[in-house]
């Protein structure tokens, strides 16, 4: 990234700096389309997962439009969910059918949602907080026999599985490059070839019109290249994380109790992303749990990151029918490319101790009130 930090190359420009920097961009979506299984005119750079999310579902959905119809999962990250929500305010209707109790959504029941007035459908390939991987490409099959638009918000998928945009079959997929160790601030939409994405921003004709603004050149190179070296580890990384992920689980499991620590998601880990976990930990209080954990050098999630500050209950978790002793205490364990066995090892550890000094905690306080005249 560095060479296209110090030159004065924009890549719109007519000069030499300004040639070079426009084949850097045009390189990094040649990357980017080749790794994905799309087309280097399909591919639109933006600020970031949320930027994508919003472009796709406002400019598919055609939010200054005469309101239609959109089906939305329930589980969807808040950069989708909150856009939704932004259609509905707008006299959209929106129908948000139910997930199984393992958090998968039935692309059959949202299918049949579809109306005359459906302008889009919404489906994330896999979710940030309990890493179920969704049945993206049967709904986009479902979709494109009634000519209706699928976007997938890929966000949490892009550097953890394979993903192919054109055999999913979607009409467009957001991704964001810090998800797979690429520089923060960047991310990506594919939009499917034939497709209008009417832009609600204005300002340029950058990115054929569809992303206005004068192109981020480093920041797609490096988005580029983070891809690039994830793919060509991708099967050993893979095989990695799960050997990590399932010695995480089980050595907390067997130590607390199958009964105290439940995994929420998939049965299947073959549903599940490689690298991601979420344990409900019966009867304990979350932000306790979380503060204690962080305490130990344990940084974890109670949900989203993007919605972290807030006190309400995870919608991914409310969404599954979660039972109230676990909902308000699950925990999202995710693993980066530099984590180790011994990473591994000694977070159970200390995990162990932090629940165990918490459940004493719990326990002298309700024997004290017990005890209280």
């Amino acid at each position: 990234m560095r060479p296209y930090f110090l030159t004065a190359g924009n890549a719109d420009s007519r000069h030499t700096a300004g040639h070079q920097a426009r084949r850097a961009w045009e390189e990094a979506k040649e990357t980017v389309a080749r790794i994905l299984g799309a087309e280097p005119g399909e591919v639109i750079f933006t600020s970031g997962g949320t930027e994508a999310n919003n472009l796709a579902v406002f400019g598919l959905a055609g939010i200054h439009q005469v309101p239609g119809h959109v089906v939305s999962s329930p589980i969807e990250h808040p950069a989708v969910a909150e856009a939704v929500a932004r259609l509905e305010v707008e006299k959209f209707r929106v129908d948000r059918p139910p997930v199984n109790a393992e958090g998968l959504a039935d692309a059959e029941l949202m299918a049949a949602e579809f109306t005359e007035r459906t302008r889009l459908a919404t489906l994330m390939l896999a979710n940030n907080e309990t890493g179920a991987i969704q049945p993206v490409q049967r709904l986009a099959g479902l979709a494109l026999v009634q000519g209706i638009p699928v976007h997938t918000d890929a966000v949490q998928a892009v550097g953890r599985i394979p993903v192919n945009f054109h055999a999913l079959g979607v009409t467009s997929l957001a991704a964001s490059a810090h998800k797979f160790h690429g520089p923060l601030g960047v991310g990506l939409l594919l939009v499917r070839k034939g497709f209008r994405l009417r832009s609600w921003l204005v300002g340029g004709g950058q990115q054929q019109g569809r992303r206005p603004g004068t192109m981020a050149v480093p920041l797609a190179v490096g988005l580029a290249v983070a891809l690039e070296r994830w793919h060509a580890r991708a099967e050993t990384r893979m095989a990695r994380w799960v050997a990590l992920r399932d010695r995480l689980e089980t050595g907390l499991i067997a130590a607390l109790g199958v009964d105290r620590v439940i995994r929420n998601g998939p049965a299947d880990s073959a549903l599940r992303l490689p690298q991601t976990v979420n344990l409900g930990f019966v009867g304990l209080d979350g932000d306790a749990l979380l503060m204690q954990l962080d305490l130990a050098g344990i940084a974890v999630s109670l949900g989203s990151a993007c919605a972290s500050g807030s006190t309400r209950l995870s919608p991914t978790l409310v969404a599954m029918r979660v039972p109230d002793d676990r909902l308000r205490s699950s925990v999202r364990f995710s693993l980066g490319a530099s984590t180790t066995e011994t990473d591994i090892e000694e977070a159970i550890c200390r995990i162990i101790k932090v629940v165990e000094r918490i459940r004493a905690i719990q326990v002298d306080a309700s024997m004290h009130e017990l005890h209280e005249p």
